[in-house]
């Protein structure tokens, strides 16, 4: 699986959308777990699709006419009332060469998941339609990542991020989880930050710059310290106004219920420089997820839905 996620945040309107598209490949050929969600409103519109593919090349994903998505536009068209034509200028891509967002967890190979935070900022230009209503996007806040790994998802994990700060140009993103690979198993999270001014410090080797995370489906605690560097992020959200969002399970060709993903909680960031405050931040727009089946299933059993997971459709040979 290869997983790609947009995330647009209109500060003015206080308006946020994301998009995704899992590019998933299964015993019988490549098929996409593709969705869209919005706020306010709780708009959510998810599909399997028979096609998919990752630009071998670059960072961006399709899926037929359905899914379109780089570093210049989002495009996407799942029915009437799910459509977005998003324009990408000024883009703030990752700036490190060596390694991305996990860092030197990417040089170890076979393990069951990896992120990569791309795009920390930029513009978004265009419009939404989204159950019925039409959002006219006019320099919106622009965020964008990449994760991979062999079985789409960890069996759990946790994730965030935030742009919306007083600083239009700053960006907090965090990504944890259990990973593993063979007998090797160790439980991780990655947390960058982009300062205002456009400086990305990135926390979350263990050992070096380890990142500590307490975690609940609504609360988000990080602690992390490495380099001179000390970050905290604390974060909360009520826990009945998530979306459950889809992950693929690429081996059976079928999505699940897999996520607590919340659009619009609250985030506070500070960061220190030796001791000396270097920035603190508020967002009312942050995004916060809690991820893992189990958990997902019991929270659709809690509000009295289906548990049941979406089948893709048939993909060719």
């Amino acid at each position: 699986m290869e997983g790609y996620f947009w995330r647009v945040t209109d500060a003015a309107s206080g308006r946020v959308l994301i998009a995704l598209n899992g590019v998933n490949r299964g015993p019988r050929g490549s098929w996409a777990t593709l969705g869209v969600a919005a706020h306010p409103g709780g708009f959510l519109q998810v599909a399997a699709h028979p096609e998919a593919t990752a630009d071998p090349r670059r960072i961006g994903a399709r899926a037929g006419g359905a899914f379109a998505g780089d570093d210049s536009g989002l495009h996407v068209d799942l029915g009437p009332d799910a459509r977005l034509d998003v324009e990408i200028t000024d883009p703030v891509l990752w700036p490190h060469r060596a390694f991305g967002g996990s860092s030197i967890f990417q040089t170890v190979p076979a393990l069951n998941q990896y992120w990569h935070p791309w795009l920390l900022g930029g513009r978004a230009d265009g419009t939404a339609t989204l159950g019925g209503q039409t959002w006219q996007l006019r320099g919106a806040q622009i965020y964008a990542e990449k994760n991979w790994g062999r079985e789409g998802f960890p069996d759990a994990w946790w994730w965030g991020q935030a742009q919306g700060f007083a600083e239009p140009d700053a960006c907090v993103a965090f990504a944890g989880g259990q990973v593993h690979a063979g007998p090797f198993r160790t439980e991780v999270t990655d947390l960058v930050v982009r300062l205002p001014g456009g400086r990305v410090v990135r926390l979350g080797n263990p050992g070096v710059s380890p990142v500590h995370a307490e975690v609940t489906d609504e609360s988000w605690m990080l602690r992390g310290r490495g380099y001179g560097w000390t970050i905290e992020v604390d974060a909360t959200a009520p826990r009945a106004a998530s979306h459950i969002l889809p992950v693929p399970l690429p081996s059976q060709e079928r999505n699940t219920a897999g996520a607590l993903e919340h659009l619009a909680g609250s985030l506070e960031v500070t960061v220190r420089r030796r001791g000396r405050l270097v920035w603190s931040g508020r967002s009312a727009l942050a995004g916060l997820e809690h991820g893992g089946p189990e958990r997902a299933a019991a929270e659709l059993a809690r509000r009295g839905a289906e548990p049941g997971a979406t089948h893709a459709p048939p993909v060719s040979a």
